[in-house]
């Protein structure tokens, strides 16, 4: 067997540096983002693929060896590409868009992944450093949750917080675009939760800071729960819808337009008809929100206080039906789990705000909170948990284990919700 001659170590620079020439030759310009393709669920559960696409005409959609061209949701403009929409029929074993494979439905889940507040904030003098992954981490927290393989995906809303231009020379926030663009979209949402958009369907809910003074085009237009309609005016309010998800409901509900600190009069009617409208779901359901009804930050001397005015307003003194169990929401941007009592019927809250955006300052015992506009509810026991992070909810025998993770993956806290109540073990 003959033997290569060795190089000496001008002879091996020289050969590393031909293959690294080659290397760059060969790589290819820097491409394009991905188009952003996820599957979420719309009224009455139907799983629906959706895609932002740049090209001149919608993907196909190769369903079980056959294939079809998606329908068009939205033509493009000029702050938005063209969105691509096609229902999911309930039997489909494998699915893909572009050769990438979508993850379909489960039709039990059992790994139940909850994240939200997810934006970087850039709004006047409120600068958050978005190019900093420490200060700003949704992508590393989509990352690590993706790992965990969850079977569905509830986002509690507001998704893009980057409102303003960066301030001129500001290194926190430089190259950022701002806005309801595309490319707002893009930097807060689609890029960074890439991951997490193949993992699992989602399940969306409208933040405030989808409305429609903020970003409410993009939201309706990419991923709102009903068809898009250029023409119409934005939709303030939309209606609620179910998803039911195995033997639990799941109650989607648009709050966007229900102010905290004041009663919106216009608001309260339409609120107080879709509450009522609960007591004829069927049990179990979880109730889905942006904006919690009772939520505790630090008020004055550091004393919890909360509640959303327009909310409560919209209850009167009936309080939540019975066959909701439980309440999830974000808009506060902490982990919360608080258990109610009162004269009014306040199910088990769960508040999961704390994906990305700025954080909130709220004690750490919320026991005794107190709520704003004549609520009837106090908080009985209740925790919030410090830091960056989301909620892996894991169903058993006895109920359903809680697992707060950091940015990094790692259980801070183990909870658990069971017999209506929620708790966490001590750390």
């Amino acid at each position: 067997m003959s033997r290569r001659p060795r190089l000496g170590a001008q002879g091996r620079a020289a050969a590393l540096t031909v293959v690294a020439f080659a290397c760059f030759a060969l790589r290819p310009a820097a491409a394009a983002p991905a188009a952003p393709v996820w599957v979420q669920y719309g009224p009455e559960g139907r799983a629906e693929v959706r895609a932002v696409v740049r090209g001149g005409t919608c993907p196909m959609l190769r369903i079980d060896g056959g294939a079809r061209a998606m329908d068009l949701r939205a033509a493009p403009s000029s702050d938005f590409p063209r969105v691509c929409a096609a229902e999911l029929p309930p039997d489909a074993r494998h699915a893909s868009v572009f050769g990438r494979a979508l993850a379909l439905p489960v039709a039990h889940p059992h790994r139940i992944l909850v994240i939200g507040d997810t934006g970087c904030r850039i709004k006047g003098g409120a600068v958050q450093d978005c190019n900093d992954p420490r200060q700003w981490p949704f992508a590393r927290l989509a990352a690590e949750a993706a790992r965990l393989r969850p079977d569905l995906i509830i986002d509690l809303g507001d998704y893009l917080y980057r409102e303003s231009a960066c301030p001129t020379g500001d290194r926190r926030c430089a190259g950022s675009p701002h806005g309801d663009h595309f490319a707002t979209w893009r930097a807060d949402f689609f890029a960074p939760a890439a991951p997490l958009l193949a993992a699992a369907p989602w399940v969306l809910v409208r933040g405030n800071h989808e409305d429609c003074q903020r970003a409410g085009e993009g939201w309706l237009r990419m991923m709102g729960p009903q068809p898009f309609m250029a023409d119409a005016r934005c939709a303030t309010h939309l209606p609620p819808y179910t998803v039911p998800i195995g033997r639990i409901n799941l109650v989607v509900m648009d709050d966007a337009d229900a102010p905290d600190t004041r009663v919106a009069a216009d608001a309260v009617a339409a609120h107080a008809r879709e509450f009522a409208a609960l007591a004829q779901s069927p049990a179990p359901t979880w109730l889905l929100m942006h904006r919690p009804i009772w939520g505790a930050i630090s008020g004055p001397l550091d004393v919890p206080v909360g509640g959303n005015r327009t909310l409560i307003a919209a209850l009167g003194r009936s309080g939540v039906p019975a066959p909701v169990e439980l309440m999830l929401a974000g808009h506060i941007h902490a982990f919360e789990i608080l258990n109610y009592a009162g004269a009014q019927r306040a199910p088990a809250q769960l508040i999961a705000g704390f994906g990305g955006d700025r954080l909130d300052r709220t004690p750490e015992n919320l026991a005794g909170t107190w709520f704003q506009g004549g609520s009837a509810v106090r908080v009985a026991s209740g925790e919030s948990i410090p830091g960056f992070g989301f909620v892996m909810l894991r169903a058993g025998d006895r109920g359903w284990a809680i697992d707060v993770h950091d940015v990094d993956g790692r259980i801070e806290r183990r909870c658990w919700f069971r017999e209506q109540r929620l708790g966490c073990a001590p750390l």
